[in-house]
């Protein structure tokens, strides 16, 4: 389960395209944060993906990435060309395909790799589901399959993709945008796959002025029932249009770490999913596991990421693409290492679920401690900063996030004994073992 966002210039302070998306997986399915450069095709000419191996192109746009450590696509991303897109798992009366082809994300990073506008981005994307379908397991320790909807941006447009196996519809992006987990292209669709067009004929959907509804014939209600996909999308919405015309990254990021509403808000208690997503008991096996945001203008995005779960929890760190990677050291995988960023924040996040409402009180130092980053990032780069002064401060900013985080861990009181029910301890008591997780 996820969400993503996306508000054009108009509708921002600096006139940048903001991009936002929260990576809800397994709890334990750490995310690695990558910054690659151009790959050149090998003497092979085929790139092997999560399941699959296709023809590679001759030289790949330089891209950061978000991804599940297992796979090789992508959750989110950005190119140095300044596209970034985000996908969302959809779930329609017609199940997600079993058969190993090309997943979700591998489609993700195909499309920062290939697309050098967000436009050129949707067509490649296109036309390699056409070519070579979507499926497989993505599920890390239980199976997952489904369809996916994308959002794919750049400095100037913006497009929702909605696919199902080899069927799609695309809609222009008009200012603000949400997607969750839940088909969304009404009759607003600028183009249909022929197929899509054909089925919707010959079963007669009901049109209005010559156009369907593809979402009312497409979700699987008691799966959206669920994911509350439709829910969070118009949470989403709601908040993007309460700052329209002033949304800023920080507003960005303040959506990424919703929680639905209400001051005695507690992850135990929360009822329904939300973009802040926690795991629990039961069908709620989800968390948010990483999250980005950017802000994409002429000069190119810069991005900002957690590399770590719980935004709530987490800092918002500086990744610029013309500084090169930031140091993230090594990369995490389901098991639990202290050595790695991932992991390391696990120890606070896990102990404050323990009790958050109590162990949360570092909200307004993280917050701070965010803005004097974006400061910094806006001074350096209005002096168009050589890449070493701008490595040097992503790295100062990364440091000075790892010190508040372990400074914040230090000082948590043990969490108090019977504030959440039982059958929430023992989901997280169970998952932890698993990953041989030590607080």
């Amino acid at each position: 389960m996820c969400d993503t966002l996306v508000a054009l210039a108009g509708a921002t302070a600096r006139g940048a395209v903001l991009f936002a998306k929260n990576s809800d997986r397994e709890r334990n399915e750490a995310q690695v944060v990558e910054l690659h450069g151009p790959r050149r095709r090998d003497a092979s000419g085929q790139v092997r993906l999560t399941y699959v191996s296709i023809p590679d192109v001759e030289e790949t746009i330089p891209c950061l990435i978000s991804r599940p450590f297992w796979m090789w696509g992508a959750e989110m991303g950005a190119n140095a060309r300044g596209v970034v897109i985000g996908n969302e798992a959809l779930h329609a009366r017609t199940p997600g395909p079993r058969r190993p082809a090309l997943t979700g994300m591998d489609l993700v990073r195909l499309g920062l790799e290939r697309g050098a506008t967000a436009a050129e981005a949707v067509d490649v994307i296109i036309a390699l589901l056409e070519q070579y379908g979507q499926g497989g397991d993505c599920g890390h320790l239980g199976r997952f399959y489904y369809h996916n909807g994308f959002i794919v941006a750049d400095a100037r447009e913006a497009y929702v993709l909605e696919t199902m196996g080899r069927s799609w519809a695309v809609e222009r992006v008009v200012d603000i945008r949400a997607l969750s987990n839940a088909y969304s292209i009404g009759a607003s669709y600028e183009r249909l796959s022929p197929d899509l067009e054909a089925r919707a004929a010959a079963e007669g959907w009901p049109r209005a002025e010559g156009r369907v509804d593809l979402a009312a014939h497409l979700i699987d209600e008691a799966r959206d029932a669920v994911s509350f996909g439709r829910g969070r999308c118009a949470r989403g919405t709601a908040l993007l249009e309460r700052d329209r015309g002033r949304l800023s990254p920080r507003h960005m990021m303040a959506i990424l770490r919703d929680h639905g509403g209400g001051e005695d808000w507690t992850p135990a208690e929360t009822v329904g999913r939300t973009i802040c997503m926690h795991a629990a008991e039961g069908a709620r096996r989800s968390q948010s596991v990483a999250s980005l945001v950017a802000e994409i203008g002429p000069a190119g995005p810069v991005c900002w990421v957690t590399a770590t779960s719980a935004p709530c929890t987490g800092v918002f760190k500086p990744v610029l693409l013309q500084a090169g990677p930031p140091p993230l050291g090594p990369a995490p995988d389901d098991r639990f290492n202290p050595a790695t960023l991932w992991w390391r924040h696990e120890r606070l996040h896990r102990r404050v679920l323990g009790d958050y409402g109590d162990l949360i009180g570092f909200a307004a130092e993280r917050d701070a401690l965010e803005a004097s980053f974006m400061t910094r990032v806006d001074a350096e780069l209005a002096q168009r900063a050589d890449p070493d002064a701008l490595r040097t401060l992503v790295d100062d900013c990364w440091r000075e996030a790892a010190e508040a985080e372990a400074r914040w861990t230090a000082a948590l009181p043990t969490p108090r004994r019977g504030v959440n029910p039982p059958a929430y301890g023992r989901s997280w008591a169970r998952l932890n073992q698993v990953a041989g997780f030590r607080s």
